[in-house]
C-alpha cells in the first residue's frame, strides 16, 4: 500500500519538477519605480516556477536612473535568460531603454523600431541644470557603464558609447548590422524559434543551451496595485490631484463644516502625494504651490486691490512648471496641460474669493450682530432702561433718553447679557 502511494505521488508531483514556461510581459512608458517593480517581480516568479525564458517587451522614452540600474541589476544576475525585445513596430528604447537593452542576455527589435539616444540630462534639485564639470562626470559615468554591460554581453562598444556621448540613435537595422542586438524578430514566436537549441552566454561567461521547442508561453500582467500607481504615476493626473485637493481643502477652510470638499480634497492630497514618491519631486515648485494657496486666502482679509490674487496666479505657474523636474517629457506636464489647468483653477479661486469677501463685508441678518438696525416699538416707558418689541421677541432694552410706550425705537447695540442700546425715532421723518 505504501509502495502505491509512493509510485502515485511520483506521478502526480514528477512533471511539476521538470514543468517550465517561458514568461512575457510588456513595460510601456518611462522606467520609474514601479516598471522597475514589475521587472524585479517577474524575474523572481520565473526563478522560482523554473521557467526557461524571460521576454521582456519595452516601448520606453527613458525614465528614472536608480530604477535603470535597479533592472540592469536584477537582469543580470537572474538565473533565468533574458530578452528584451523592442517592440511593437513604432516602438523605441531610449535613454535608460537602450541601457536594459544592451545588458540583456539577448537583444532583439521589431521592424521599425529605434533604440539609442542615452546621453544622460541631469537637473538639480532647484530645476535647474547642473554645472559643466558635473556634466562631465555623468556623462563619463554613464559611458563606462555601458562600455562595461556592451563589453560583457559581447555587443559593440563604440557603438553603445556613442549612444551615451554623442546622442545617436540606432534603426533596428543598424543596430544589428553594428552587433547592437541579436536579431530583428516580427513577434515573441520568432524570438523563440531563432533560440530553440541555440547556445547563448550568460553575463557570467557560462554557456546555456536553450530548448524552447513545445514551452508553454504565459503573459504575466501587473498586479491591481501596480495597475493602480502606475496610473496616478502619470505626472498629467498627478498634477490634477493636487489640485483639485489644494481646491477641496481651500473650499472646506473658507466654509467650515461642508466636509465633503476637505474629504475629497483629503483623499487627493494623499494619492497626489504618493504619486510624488514615484515621480522626480522639485519640492521648492511644490513649496510655491503651496504658497500660491496661502496668498489666495490672504485676499479675503485683506484688502490689497488683487496684488494678493495676481501674486497666488504668479507663484501658481512658476510653482506648476517647477514641480516635476524630469528631462523626460513623459515624466512632466507639459505646458499646453500646465497653462489651461492654472487659468481654471485661478478662475475658481478667485470667484471663491469674490463670495467670501462678499459675504464677510454683507450685512448681517442672525444672531445678536443682525439686532443692530432693526426698527421695533417700546414695550414699556423706557426710562434708563425698559423692555422692547423687536421681531415679535421682547427684549431688555438700555436709553439714554426717556421712551415712552408704543414710540418707534431703532437698535444700535447689543450689550453682554442681552440687553439692546436703543434710540428712539422721529415718527414723522423715520430718522
Amino acid at each position: 500500500m505504501f509502495k502505491k502511494s509512493l509510485i502515485f505521488l511520483i506521478i502526480i508531483l514528477l512533471p511539476s519538477l521538470f514543468y517550465s514556461a517561458i514568461l512575457v510581459i510588456e513595460i510601456k512608458g518611462p522606467i520609474h519605480i514601479i516598471t522597475a517593480e514589475y521587472i524585479t517581480q517577474t524575474i523572481d516568479r520565473g526563478e522560482k516556477e523554473n521557467a526557461s525564458l524571460i521576454i521582456i517587451k519595452i516601448n520606453t522614452p527613458g525614465g528614472l536612473d536608480e530604477s535603470m540600474r535597479e533592472i540592469i541589476e536584477r537582469i543580470i544576475n537572474s538565473k533565468v535568460p533574458i530578452v528584451i525585445y523592442v517592440s511593437p513596430s513604432g516602438a523605441r528604447a531610449a535613454s535608460a531603454g537602450f541601457f536594459i537593452l544592451i545588458a540583456s542576455d539577448v537583444a532583439a527589435m521589431a521592424p521599425g523600431t529605434n533604440t539609442g539616444a542615452a546621453h544622460p540630462v541631469f537637473i538639480g534639485a532647484g530645476g535647474e541644470k547642473i554645472d559643466k564639470t558635473m556634466a562631465e562626470k555623468i556623462t563619463h559615468d554613464a559611458a563606462s557603464y555601458i562600455k562595461s554591460l556592451a563589453s560583457r554581453r559581447g555587443r559593440n562598444v563604440k557603438m553603445a558609447e556613442d549612444a551615451v556621448r554623442k546622442s545617436l540613435s540606432y534603426t533596428e537595422e543598424e543596430a544589428l548590422k553594428g552587433g547592437l542586438i541579436d536579431l530583428i524578430a516580427q513577434n515573441e514566436q520568432e524570438i523563440i524559434n531563432f533560440l530553440d537549441g541555440r547556445k547563448i552566454k550568460r553575463f557570467d561567461k557560462k554557456d546555456v543551451t536553450l530548448k524552447l521547442k513545445g514551452e508553454e508561453i504565459i503573459f504575466v500582467p501587473m498586479s491591481n496595485r501596480q495597475k493602480f500607481l502606475n496610473i496616478i504615476s502619470n505626472p498629467n493626473l498627478a498634477y490634477v490631484l493636487l489640485m483639485l485637493g489644494l481646491l477641496g481643502i481651500y473650499f472646506e477652510l473658507a466654509n467650515p463644516g461642508a466636509i465633503f470638499p476637505g474629504v475629497f480634497g483629503g483623499i487627493c492630497l494623499l494619492l497626489a502625494f504618493f504619486a510624488f514618491q514615484i515621480l522626480p519631486i522639485n519640492y521648492v515648485g511644490l513649496l510655491l504651490i503651496l504658497f500660491a494657496v496661502v496668498l489666495f486666502i490672504l485676499e479675503i482679509y485683506i484688502q490689497s486691490y488683487g496684488f494678493l490674487t495676481l501674486g497666488g496666479i504668479a507663484s501658481l505657474v512658476l510653482g506648476s512648471t517647477m514641480l516635476i523636474r524630469s528631462p523626460i517629457p513623459e515624466l512632466k506636464p507639459g505646458l499646453g496641460f500646465i497653462i489651461p489647468v492654472v487659468i481654471g483653477v485661478s478662475l475658481i479661486f478667485i470667484f471663491l474669493i469674490f463670495l467670501a469677501v462678499r459675504a464677510h463685508f454683507s450685512k448681517i441678518y442672525t444672531g445678536q450682530e443682525g439686532m443692530i438696525g432693526e426698527i421695533g416699538i417700546a414695550f414699556t416707558n423706557i426710562e434708563n432702561e425698559g423692555k422692547v418689541l423687536v421681531h415679535g421677541e421682547i427684549w431688555k432694552a438700555h436709553s439714554k433718553e426717556k421712551i415712552p410706550k408704543g414710540s418707534k425705537i431703532k437698535v444700535i447695540k447689543v450689550n453682554k447679557g442681552l440687553t439692546v442700546e436703543v434710540i428712539k425715532i422721529n415718527s414723522e421723518n423715520n430718522e
